[in-house]
C-alpha cells in the first residue's frame, strides 16, 4: 500500500476506492464523521477568558477509528484527507491531522464522486484551509454559547429535547415578530367578482379588476352586469418567456421535497447524502448551481 485516503462516509469510501484502484495502490478509510468535539460540560468546552478558545476531546466510540487510521498512516507513503468540500469537512480534516498526528497530510477536494473528479483532485492536492477551519470553529463555539442557554428556555416553554443555536435563535425572533404582526392585523371584508361568459363556441371567466369593500357597491355592479349585454372592447396579446428552473441548491432541494413529497429537511438530506455517496448527484450542501459535465 502506498497511499492512504481518508473520507467521512464508509459508503463513499467503497465507491472512491473502486475508482482509485484503476490508477494505483490506494487504501480508502472512513472517519465516520467527526472524531473530536467540544465536551458537554460548558465550562470545560470553551475558555472564554482566553479568547473563546475551544477545548476538544475525542468523541466517544471513535478511539478505535483513530487507532486504525494511525496504524494505516504509518505504513502509507502519503496520506490524503478527502473529507467533504465544506467548512465542516475542512474542520474534520484538521481534527484528523491533529488527533492522528499527521505531519505531511495533504487535502484533496471534489464536488462529485465521479472517476474524473476524483482523479483530478488527486492531481491537485493542497494544504488544509485554515480560514475554513476557523469558520467552522466559530460556528461551533457560537452554537454552544447560544444553544445551551436558549435550549434550556425552549425545553421549559415549548417541549423538552428541542435544540436551538446560532441559526434557530434569530429565526425564532423573526417568527415571533411575524406572529405579532399577525395578531395586530385588523381584517377587512372584500369581494372578488367573476362572470362566466359565452360567445359562440368560446366560454371563459372574466374577473373584476376592482375588489369592492362595500356591499352596496357589490350589489350595484352585479345589478348592472346582469341587466345588459357584454361586449369585448379590446384584446391584448403578450409573449411570455419561461426559462427552465436552475439546478437544485440546498435550500431549493429541501423546499421542493417538502412541497411535492412532504419530506422533512432531515429526511431530504439523508437521501441526498446516499445519492451523493453513490455518485448519482453532485455535492448537495451548496449554494452553487454548477452541474457535473459527466
Amino acid at each position: 500500500m502506498s497511499k492512504l485516503v481518508i473520507v467521512e462516509s464508509p459508503a463513499k469510501a467503497k465507491t472512491i476506492e473502486k475508482y482509485l484502484s484503476e490508477i494505483g495502490k490506494y487504501r480508502v478509510v472512513a472517519s465516520v464523521g467527526h472524531i473530536r468535539d467540544l465536551p458537554k460540560n460548558q465550562k470545560k468546552a470553551i475558555d472564554i477568558e482566553k479568547g473563546f478558545k475551544p477545548n476538544y476531546e475525542i468523541t466517544k466510540g471513535k478511539e478505535k477509528v483513530i487507532s486504525e487510521i494511525k496504524s494505516l498512516a504509518k505504513k502509507a507513503d502519503e496520506v490524503l484527507l478527502a473529507t467533504d468540500p465544506d467548512r465542516e469537512g475542512e474542520a474534520i480534516a484538521w481534527h484528523l491531522k491533529e488527533a492522528v498526528g499527521l505531519k505531511d497530510a495533504k487535502r484533496i477536494v471534489f464536488n462529485e464522486i465521479t472517476k474524473e473528479a476524483i482523479q483530478e483532485a488527486i492531481n491537485h492536492p493542497r494544504k488544509i484551509d485554515d480560514d475554513l477551519k476557523q469558520a467552522q470553529e466559530a460556528r461551533r463555539v457560537l452554537d454552544r454559547l447560544f444553544g445551551y442557554g436558549l435550549s434550556g428556555l425552549i425545553w421549559k416553554k415549548v417541549r423538552y429535547g428541542l435544540s436551538a443555536g446560532r441559526v434557530q435563535s434569530p429565526a425564532l425572533r423573526i417568527l415571533m415578530e411575524r406572529e405579532r404582526e399577525i395578531r395586530a392585523f385588523i381584517p377587512e371584508d372584500f369581494w372578488v367578482l367573476t362572470a362566466d361568459l359565452k360567445s359562440k363556441d368560446l366560454t371563459f371567466t372574466a374577473t373584476c379588476i376592482e375588489e369592492p369593500r362595500d356591499k352596496k357597491e357589490v350589489d350595484r355592479i352585479l345589478s348592472e352586469g346582469k341587466s345588459g349585454d357584454w361586449i369585448i372592447k379590446d384584446i391584448k396579446e403578450t409573449k411570455a418567456k419561461r426559462s427552465p428552473y436552475a439546478p437544485f441548491i440546498t435550500s431549493t432541494l429541501q423546499q421542493a421535497a417538502s412541497t411535492r413529497l412532504g419530506y422533512s429537511p432531515a429526511r431530504t438530506m439523508q437521501l441526498a447524502q446516499k445519492l451523493y455517496e453513490a455518485g448519482h448527484i453532485t455535492y448537495m450542501r451548496t449554494d452553487s448551481t454548477n452541474l457535473s459535465k459527466q
